[in-house]
């Protein structure tokens, strides 16, 4: 059986056979895994009462690892939240008591974001179910499998 994205191509085949349609092989599959994806981890983060955002800017705090304590800057560079959402993303974060701002000794015109006692606990609930979500999204590949596909997937990454 022909998956959708297979389906798509065999049209366009048809219709258009001197064309190349071979990248929406790949591009149109990972849009699809990503979707599908996405949905999954939502659900695991709403269960949590958090978003995938705000749960990436704790984690980055959490991985910084003591004093879990981060510029803005460094939080957005090290983060996959833009730096246009940082801000927003703090005053939520900080309004649920999962995130203090502060001066910075070093820049007084600095802040510095540290995770509270409260964002440790969120986001050390959240990991374990967030990582076995994502076992059970890669399932269908062994481990070896899925080392080839993130080296494929680093490669374009670059």
């Amino acid at each position: 059986m022909t998956d959708h994205v297979g389906r798509v191509l065999e049209q366009w085949a048809a219709e258009w056979p001197d064309l190349d349609v071979s990248p929406m092989a790949v591009v149109g599959r990972l849009s699809r895994v990503a979707r599908r994806f996405d949905e999954q981890l939502a659900e695991t983060f709403a269960s949590h009462g958090l978003d995938a955002a705000s749960f990436d800017v704790l984690a980055t705090l959490r991985r910084s690892g003591p004093p879990y304590t981060l510029t803005p800057k460094d939080l957005s560079a090290s983060s996959m939240v833009t730096s246009a959402a940082i801000a927003q993303r703090l005053n939520r974060l900080e309004a649920q008591g999962y995130v203090r701002r502060s001066p910075s000794s070093a820049d007084r015109r600095g802040k510095l974001v540290s995770l509270t006692d409260a964002g440790r606990s969120a986001v050390d609930a959240a990991l374990p179910d967030h990582v076995a979500t994502e076992q059970r999204l890669l399932a269908a590949l062994d481990k070896d499998e899925r080392a080839a596909l993130a080296a494929l997937l680093a490669k374009l990454d670059e």
